[in-house]
């Protein structure tokens, strides 16, 4: 990451102010890390740097899924939990039977991503509503052609590509355009994996899939990305389009879970307040839209705030 100036400034910052946690401070330590495959990219960018400033700290960061990353959040596995969707009840439930209370920290928005394979050269936008015809319970073994989307479109199969059940993009997507969380139709190829899905559509002609921005910013050579027209107009995602709001209904916003227990520990306080402070810049490095500055601000009061509490 060449932001090193930008390491060095909160370094001075913090050490000049006595910090939330010094960066003076010589911790060690490990931090256990798991959740969303879309949030993974911020966090291990962090992760990265934090290295540089405490080496003696060892972060590991998984991929479990937004769903899965709560499963073993929830059993007190891990310390922190990357999320693309806030925490749903039965997840609640599942720690407060643990004893497991935590707080939520928003680190950057994201736009979805539709996208189609280069050769694709009769798909110029989606609007809601076809995407929903697509990807419905009813389209199973119903909807299976181009044309029962557009007539003019070729008569040949859709092949879809989507992340799994457990993935928060998976819920955030099926809410967003199905209107029920966690509801489409079951015959697509899905991975928690979103490589898998970028090679699935890149090799593709007749494949279409969904993931989060960051992964076609990456790939952007390998896919062709497909505006959606949210009832103004097709919008292509962008850093623009999702930190102004046109970018409708596939923009949500990023989150982190810090279990208290953890928090109670210097090396996970100085992990958290680091990861707050080199979000903006980390988060756009790796192809996401990062919050308002305000916004970063009242993260950091809020996880002040709960450390305050648990005093």
């Amino acid at each position: 990451m060449k932001i090193n100036a930008i390491i060095l400034l909160t370094i001075l910052i913090l050490s000049a102010c006595g910090g939330p946690a010094s960066q003076k401070e010589q911790l060690s330590g490990t931090i256990r890390i798991d959740g969303s495959s879309t949030v993974y990219p911020i966090t291990e960018a962090v992760a990265e740097e934090f290295r540089v400033v405490s080496p003696d700290v060892k972060v590991t960061v998984g991929i479990s899924g937004t769903g899965g990353g709560f499963k073993k959040f929830g059993r007190g596995e891990t310390d922190i939990s990357d999320a693309s969707r806030p925490i749903k009840q039965k997840e609640i439930d599942a720690c407060n039977e643990n004893g497991i209370s935590y707080v939520k920290l928003e680190v950057a928005y994201d736009g979805l991503a539709v996208i189609v394979n280069p050769e694709n050269d009769w798909v110029d936008h989606f609007t809601v509503e076809e995407l929903k015809k697509l990807w419905e319970p009813d389209a199973q073994g119903v909807i299976m052609k181009w044309n029962q989307i557009r007539p003019e479109w070729p008569d040949e199969e859709v092949h879809l590509f989507g992340p799994g059940v457990a993935s928060g993009t998976y819920d955030y997507f099926t809410e967003a355009i199905i209107g029920e969380s966690g509801s489409s139709r079951g015959d697509f190829t899905a991975s928690e994996d979103d490589n898998v899905l970028v090679q699935g559509v890149a090799g593709d002609k007749y494949g279409l899939g969904f993931f989060g921005l960051a992964y076609f910013e990456e790939n952007a050579d390998k896919l062709k990305l497909v505006p959606v027209d949210g009832g103004n107009g097709p919008v292509a995602p962008s850093i623009e389009t999702v930190s102004n709001g046109t970018y409708t209904p596939l923009s949500r916003p990023l989150f982190i879970y810090v279990n208290s227990r953890a928090a109670k520990r210097k090396e996970v306080q100085k992990f958290v307040y680091f990861y707050i402070q080199n979000a903006p810049a980390l988060s756009k490095e790796v192809g996401y839209v990062p919050l308002p500055e305000a916004k970063y601000k009242e993260q950091t009061e809020n996880f002040s705030s709960f450390l305050s509490g648990l005093e």
